[in-house]
């Protein structure tokens, strides 16, 4: 059977492909950043996953406010990235992995998820930087399934609905016959709102009892409405929910193993996270 051997949760701010492109990371502006990867980086070659799970949040590629699924899976052989205009440069395509993808498709339907299966798919900053992050120099050494969380247009789910999504994808990739690693990895955040009367709305109160509550208490934020989350942490914060999904793939009890919070970058507060389940 598959096993997944941890989580990593991380902030996907556009800017940071901007950084990797002009090669910034030792800047003092984003130094504290950056610093907080090579320990991931680390963890990854000493777990060796064949497959991430990536648990993001798809900003317009593929779904727009006409057509956005609450949660839809890639179930593609390859994907690529395209130019968003952000002038981040596009990365070279993943590799997927149609059998598994259908396998947990199939699975979470038979869970009583109605998930949208898409056969082709773009990937965006969300899901490359991430990946760029954790292998810098982009040759990517796993397979990949993509699965995408509105966190865009309401109604939202609920921080409680996204957890047992991940309780779900859990039960779905443990029945994988293959022996196979997966890393599962979330996407998004920390506090951050782009516009409106709050726009530059970061709670680091509220980060890092989120932060905390990943390892010590994981229902915690599953107490909070969509409506509540996004007072306290932002209309985009409210990305967290991606961590959400991916700590619902892991045991109660974890180890931390990693984490970094910084505040600001391009107006966001990035926190990023390394989990495994405890012996």
């Amino acid at each position: 059977m598959a096993r997944i051997v941890g989580a990593i949760t991380t902030s996907h701010v556009p800017a940071i492909g901007g950084a990797i492109a002009k090669g910034l990371q030792q800047d003092p502006y984003w130094k504290p950043f950056f610093d907080g990867f090579p320990p991931a980086r680390d963890w990854l070659a000493k777990v060796k996953p064949e497959i991430v799970v990536m648990v993001y949040n798809d900003h317009g590629l593929n779904f727009f406010l006409d057509k956005m699924p609450t949660f839809a899976i890639g179930a593609a052989g390859e994907y690529r990235n395209a130019d968003e205009g952000w002038g981040i440069p596009t990365v070279k395509p993943f590799r997927g992995d149609p059998e598994l993808s259908w396998h947990i498709i199939e699975k979470l339907v038979e869970d009583e998820f109605d998930v949208v299966s898409c056969q082709e798919m773009v990937v965006d900053h969300a899901f490359t930087l991430p990946m760029a992050l954790c292998w810098p120099d982009q040759n990517w050494p796993v397979r990949t399934v993509p699965v995408v969380v509105n966190t865009v247009q309401a109604p939202l789910p609920s921080a409680a609905r996204c957890y047992k999504l991940g309780n779900a994808l859990a039960r779905a990739i443990a029945s994988w016959p293959k022996d196979e690693r997966v890393v599962v990895m979330g996407t998004g955040g920390l506090s951050h709102q782009l516009d409106g009367e709050r726009a530059g709305f970061i709670n680091k109160e509220f980060d890092l009892k989120f932060m905390d509550s990943m390892v010590n208490d994981p229902a915690w934020a599953t107490k909070y409405s969509t409506v509540e989350l996004v007072e306290l942490s932002g209309t985009q914060g409210v990305e967290l929910l991606n961590w959400m999904v991916a700590r619902g793939t892991l045991p109660e009890k974890v180890k931390k193993q990693h984490s970094n919070y910084h505040i600001p970058i391009s107006n966001t507060a990035t926190g990023m996270m390394v989990l495994e389940p405890a012996a």
